[in-house]
């Protein structure tokens, strides 16, 4: 049975592919008419700054009165807290947002301890929660100042264990999204799936990439290896939307109906019903 984390994700596959996809990542995409000379040659744009009160008091919004108050206990604990209880509340504070299935304070809280307690596993653990922040978020000027966030965890993780295919693999991503040669990322990801054919991940992101792009014939097969890893209802999803953007409408609904069966989520279901009936006419 799915835990309530689950199934807020799995819940949510649509609008986080809808966005994914409507992310303007350059390069990968060609550019609208009259727009090309200024796409190629534009840089990122610089990120507007957040601090973590910013993105905790946004997410505070969506709580229940219950949940709030355990949110604010908790700050109210770290606030008068001695320098060696701080770290723990800290990380009480990023587990209890991880939780609740809101990244992006979770992500400032992991980035805290990291500081405090500077190692590999803590700078990837806020890499790739700021990774999951800014997919999550639909905030455009938040967007690229937690891409850039992750950056720099994953960076300050690479210099204590060089190379490492996570590592890789969340900068590839990051790189993607942000900078104005996608690229330097794709490269990143492609490098990992060289040497690790069944990196799940950077297979994942390799088959969104190719959606984006518009080249389903490589997601299709991205998502199938992906599948054949650990079978989900977002990667049977992502699949789908593939098949039928092929117009393969009988693999398309094979895919849609066992997204339904895995993701048992009322809203899914319902998507699934209605793109269903829509192939089957």
């Amino acid at each position: 049975m799915l835990n309530r984390k689950q199934v807020v994700v799995v819940g949510s596959a649509v609008v986080l592919m809808g966005l994914m996809l409507s992310m303007d990542i350059q390069g990968l995409v060609k550019p609208k008419a009259g727009a090309e000379a200024a796409s190629t040659s534009a840089a990122a744009p610089a990120a507007k700054t957040f601090s973590l009160e910013e993105v905790s008091d946004v997410s505070k919004q969506s709580l229940t009165a219950n949940l709030n108050k355990q949110v604010i206990d908790l700050e109210a604990a770290l606030k008068s807290a001695s320098e060696s209880e701080m770290v723990d509340l800290q990380k009480q504070l990023a587990q209890k947002w991880d939780d609740l299935n809101h990244a992006a304070p979770a992500a400032f809280y992991y980035e805290l301890v990291a500081q405090k307690e500077p190692g590999f596993s803590p700078w990837l653990k806020a890499g790739d929660k700021f990774t999951d922040a800014y997919q999550q978020t639909t905030d455009t000027l938040m967007q690229p100042a937690l891409v850039q966030k992750a950056i720099y965890a994953y960076q300050q993780a690479d210099k204590l264990q060089p190379n490492t295919p996570e590592v890789k693999t969340g900068l590839g991503i990051a790189y993607v999204s942000v900078t104005p040669n996608p690229m330097q990322g794709i490269q990143l990801l492609l490098d990992v799936v060289k040497n690790d054919p069944k990196n799940l991940k950077a297979n994942l992101n390799l088959g969104l990439f190719s959606m984006k792009s518009g080249q389903y014939e490589k997601a299709v097969e991205r998502f199938k290896t992906v599948i054949s890893l650990a079978p989900s209802a977002e990667a049977w999803f992502y699949l789908a939307s593939s098949y039928e953007n092929m117009g393969k409408k009988p693999d398309a609904i094979g895919a849609y109906l066992k997204t339904k069966e895995i993701a048992a989520d009322p809203y899914m279901s319902q998507f699934v019903d209605r793109k269903v009936n829509e192939l089957s006419n």
